[in-house]
């Protein structure tokens, strides 16, 4: 008989592994149960403590919902989504980030020079770019998944006074892989902090806050998808984001520039009658293995 001990019960675990298992599951978990043992043991982990960490994914579970992900949340305020964004992104192409826990799937199509910005207020910001390969080629039939916050600071899917869809778009690129599309200026908002999360960072002495910025999902046939945001150079929270999403190659400029150099083919040409905000920003796919 063996008698399992606080020092060997890590051994014993894998002992218990069977040897017909997917190699990379038995490297996964077996890395996985090392680091709890040895992160217990390091931190001589109390039974308070270890209770306080059940209940915090008992309330995570609690809270989750098809439009709240708090489990993708705690993720990203620890670090650990865009460490794995980072780990796997291709030097050569554009830098993947965090997708965030309010992504809605389906959105409707947006297309290219079409306006996202609608009825509400604040500034217009005309975006546009091409999306291409590493070499510098335009990619034909690319799609971008397009989403932001309202002026308001609140996804549409934290918020009961916009649509299922509002500043929501999926774009199809032509033969010259060029986007464009007009939206509102985004805002810097804070991630939700009324469930476990917020305690996480009450704890920590940390603050919510995100720099304000454009998502994407881009995806090509033949290409590894890219999900990815892009962030104002001006943005006073961008040295400090929450949830670690700032890349050095996905900070852009927005330039001011008057109503009379809008360009032509862009759904609300003929309605813009004062300053807007453009900003250029190029999507680079690599191809897949």
């Amino acid at each position: 008989m063996r008698t399992v001990t606080k020092d060997n019960i890590t051994d014993v675990f894998k002992g218990y592994m069977s040897d017909k298992m997917d190699p990379r599951m038995r490297e996964v978990m077996g890395s996985l149960v090392t680091h709890l043992h040895d992160f217990a043991r390091e931190t001589n982990l109390t039974h308070e403590e270890w209770r306080a960490g059940i209940a915090f994914l008992e309330g995570c579970a609690a809270i989750e919902t098809e439009d709240r992900h708090e489990f993708i949340l705690t993720s990203d305020v620890l670090g650990l989504s865009s460490l794995v964004d980072m780990l796997h992104s291709n030097p050569a192409a554009t830098s993947s980030s965090v997708l965030g826990p309010f992504h809605v799937s389906g959105a409707p199509p947006l297309p290219v020079g079409g306006d996202m910005k609608r009825d509400f207020g604040g500034p217009i910001l005309l975006a546009e770019g091409v999306v291409k390969d590493i070499d510098g080629n335009p990619i034909p039939g690319a799609t971008i998944d397009i989403w932001q916050t309202a002026p308001n600071g609140l996804y549409a899917s934290q918020d009961d006074a916009q649509d299922t869809y509002s500043f929501h778009g999926l774009q199809t690129v032509g033969a010259d892989g060029r986007y464009a599309f007009t939206t509102v200026k985004p805002v810097e908002y804070t991630v939700p902090t009324d469930g476990p999360v917020g305690d996480i960072l009450n704890a920590c002495g940390r603050h919510p806050w995100r720099p304000s910025h454009l998502h994407y999902i881009v995806e090509a046939e033949g290409f590894s998808p890219l999900v990815t945001e892009i962030f104002p150079d001006d943005d006073p929270y961008l040295d400090e984001d929450t949830v670690f999403g700032v890349r050095s190659d996905l900070v852009m400029t927005y330039k001011e520039r008057p109503a009379d150099e809008f360009p032509d083919g862009m759904v609300i040409s003929d309605k813009v009658n004062e300053p807007f905000l453009y900003v250029e920003f190029d999507v680079i796919l690599s191809r897949k293995d």
